[in-house]
């Protein structure tokens, strides 16, 4: 059994960061690739090398953990404050296929930038763009995959799953760790044929209508000015 540490945010953050060069702008696109998988508000944020939201094969952070549960970004744009160059959300759902776009000031040569949103409907899966260096000019383009946080049972009941899919009953953020919990971040593995139903008569995600095969989303960052 693995027991999950206490964990601060696996921002690595150090004391005195640079101040952002004013008037450095952004284009973030998010595009959303999997033919069933909707992305809840989406978390952007600039930010120094220092920085970093997660670190595969370690425990989430809690502000993690809370998002990949509930899709709840305040946590982690909390615990970023005093420490981002600039940091945003992007409300409303993402459906598949669908694209959303935002701004935010950078610091290009030592600013970096990550995205994260919970996917739905999964027990604790995001999509993630994690620690990507700003672009001097131009843009760059990643497709990024599915993470997991490990801090929830992949049980795909709607009982504890958020969201519109699961008729917006589920339960969200469930504090841990628990013993059925993976404990680490590790990459998501999609949704599997379980059955129809859980032992309390609790439907079952249908892997026909919200699996995955990384990659799940596009994001492109284009320097504006």
């Amino acid at each position: 059994m693995f027991k999950r540490a206490v964990t601060t945010l696996t921002l690595t953050l150090a004391t005195g960061i640079a101040a952002a060069q004013p008037g450095v702008r952004y284009e973030v696109t998010i595009t959303n690739v999997t033919p069933g998988q909707s992305f809840t508000p989406q978390l952007v944020v600039t930010h120094p090398a220092s920085a970093i939201l997660f670190r595969l094969g370690e425990p989430a952070s809690e502000p993690l953990e809370i998002l990949a549960e509930s899709g709840d970004t305040q946590p982690l744009t909390t615990a970023l404050e005093g420490v981002a160059t600039d940091v945003t959300t992007i409300p409303g759902l993402l459906g598949p296929g669908e694209q959303v776009s935002t701004e935010i000031t950078g610091n290009p040569g030592r600013g970096y930038i990550s995205v994260a949103a919970m996917m739905i409907p999964t027990n604790d899966s995001f999509v993630a763009m994690n620690r990507v260096k700003l672009p001097a000019s131009g843009a760059v383009q990643q497709l990024v995959p599915a993470y997991d946080a490990g801090t929830e049972y992949n049980d795909q009941s709607c009982a504890n799953i958020p969201g519109p899919q699961c008729g917006g009953a589920g339960e969200g953020h469930s504090p841990g760790p628990n013993d059925d919990d993976e404990g680490f971040v590790h990459i998501g593995n999609g949704i599997h044929e379980l059955g129809d139903e859980d032992n309390q008569g609790n439907a079952l995600i249908d892997p026909k209508s919200y699996d995955w095969r990384n990659s799940v989303a596009r994001i492109t960052v284009r320097r504006m000015n």
